[in-house]
């Protein structure tokens, strides 16, 4: 039996992993609504291709590191779809450099939108989860989280502190049929690393015991797996997807 079919908001869910996870809940039957900040033709073709599926989405356009803007998105959406059942907070960036060069003004940036957003995202999706009695909170994280990264403070600080808000969550909110969760994917084939030099990418790859790099969908069937009625016993669980990065 498919699931019942619930509201999904993915943030940064016009390109990479954000997208992925998308096609992947709207094809379990979702409705989802689609999160851009910057890449609004990107979040349209996303839209779009689910539709054109035969299913139920919409693009709508907020900084996660801007309260009001999130807080018109979840009001927009719920008017639409009904309250936001599945969060899955992926919007990040990135402003990497070696701590002694590092901009004060990068480190609040990175740290603002990647775990002051997630905050921002989770306090205006609980109240419904609560409501209904039922939720899926599933935070993307990165390995970097776990293992840090030279010349990536303020991104693995950001992720590391969302693991922990994760555990968190998860024991405030278990009784009440809402699970929170994070995946922490490895180098993943986006943007992000297509733009790396190939002896950096080669450098990468000695650290990652399946010797690849992952893919978007491979951390979206994680996504769709704990967004199931099925994953309803995991909670507060960081769920590596990284070829093995950070064994």
């Amino acid at each position: 039996m498919p699931d019942t079919p619930r509201t999904a908001l993915v943030t940064g869910a016009s390109r990479g992993i954000g997208r992925a996870i998308a096609l992947r809940l709207a094809a379990a039957g979702h409705r989802v609504v689609v999160n851009y900040n910057t890449h609004g033709e990107d979040a349209e073709k996303v839209v779009a291709e689910i539709t054109a599926a035969g299913g139920t989405s919409m693009a709508l356009q907020a900084n996660v590191a801007d309260r009001a803007a999130l807080k018109n998105m979840f009001e927009t959406a719920e008017a639409a779809y009904g309250p936001v059942e599945i969060l899955v907070n992926n919007a990040g960036i990135i402003k990497d450099a070696l701590l002694i060069r590092m901009k004060d003004e990068d480190w609040d940036r990175v740290i603002h939108t990647n775990l002051n957003g997630t905050y921002y995202c989770c306090k205006l999706a609980v109240p419904g989860m609560l409501k209904g009695r039922w939720g899926r909170i599933i935070n993307i994280t990165s390995v970097v989280g776990i293992r840090g990264n030279i010349g990536q403070a303020n991104y693995s600080a950001s992720k590391g502190a969302i693991d922990t808000l994760t555990l968190t969550l998860a024991k405030e909110l278990a009784t009440r049929h809402i699970t929170v969760n994070a995946i922490a994917p490895g180098y993943v084939e986006t943007a992000t690393v297509e733009v790396l030099s190939q002896q950096l990418k080669d450098k990468i790859l000695t650290w990652v015991p399946m010797g690849r790099f992952g893919t978007p969908d491979e951390v979206a069937v994680a996504a769709d797996f704990l967004a199931r009625e099925e994953a309803r016993y995991i909670t507060g669980v960081v769920l590596r997807v990284d070829g093995g990065m950070a064994i």
